[in-house]
């Protein structure tokens, strides 16, 4: 009988396998062949595996033994519960070792930034980002802010960049004749932060760290390349784009909305 209170009244020869547990059970696992039931091959085929073999429970009784299969359902929700619990542990270790390295990664920057290297790094870039962005005024907020996003980028600290690249789109914004099209410098901006060169993948090294790797920094000249090349076609297909006449006529022809 299956676990559904299904009866299947029927006499069927086949080689089986039981296994008894410490805990004083029993199962059984029966051979499916061609002259097996239809409902037993059916059973054996939900129950996963190879699809051959009928697994159940049985039951010893004073001159009868029941051979009782569990509806497949039960066995499928106890492994996906299971999972679910060891992928939660798993994620919650993997949290609890990146607040050590996050917290020295995020207090590197504060000394950074206290002893002037991010605005050192900042005047190093300026001169880049007047030629990427000759639609913003050096000296408007925006840029200062974009400076200050791409700094954090190159080293590896997207939790702070992310704050100053929202900053960085609200000042664009405010130079943005026509609100609700993204300008030139919005889709540069977004591509740069996207693709930016790392220098110093802080995130990554403490998910490595975190995750017992040998030496989490042997990546570093591998991903100064990748984004370095990212980057590098990003800017490149964003200034090839805008230059289309499509997208020209798109920004154009958008509604113009002037503020106050």
């Amino acid at each position: 009988r299956t676990g559904y209170g299904a009866v299947v009244d029927t006499t069927v020869i086949a080689p089986a396998v039981v296994r008894r547990h410490d805990d004083g059970t029993a199962t059984v696992e029966i051979a499916l062949g061609d002259g097996s039931p239809a409902a037993w091959r059916a059973l054996g085929s939900a129950q996963g595996g190879d699809g051959h073999t009928l697994r159940g429970r049985l039951t010893t009784a004073t001159g009868a033994a029941t051979f009782t299969v569990e509806p497949p359902l039960m066995p499928r929700m106890q492994k996906v519960t299971e999972r679910a619990i060891s992928s939660a542990k798993a994620a919650v270790e993997l949290a609890l070792g990146l607040i050590g390295i996050m917290a020295l990664w995020l207090g590197v920057m504060k000394v950074a930034e206290a002893s002037g290297l991010i605005e050192k790094l900042a005047r190093l870039v300026r001169p880049i980002m007047t030629r990427l962005f000759p639609d913003v005024p050096p000296d408007h907020p925006a840029m200062g802010a974009m400076v200050m996003n791409i700094s954090a980028n190159l080293l590896g600290l997207g939790n702070a960049a992310t704050p100053l690249g929202l900053k960085a789109m609200e000042e664009l914004d405010k130079l943005n004749p026509k609100k609700g099209t993204a300008t030139d410098a919005m889709c540069t901006f977004l591509v740069i932060n996207t693709s930016n060169v790392q220098l110093i993948p802080a995130t990554v090294i403490g998910i490595r760290a975190a995750a017992g790797a040998a030496n989490p920094t042997d990546f570093i000249v591998a991903a100064v390349v990748a984004t370095t090349i990212s980057t590098v076609v990003g800017v490149t297909a964003v200034k090839l784009l805008a230059k289309l006449p499509a997208y020209r006529r798109q920004y154009d022809e958008a509604p113009f909305t002037a503020e106050g």
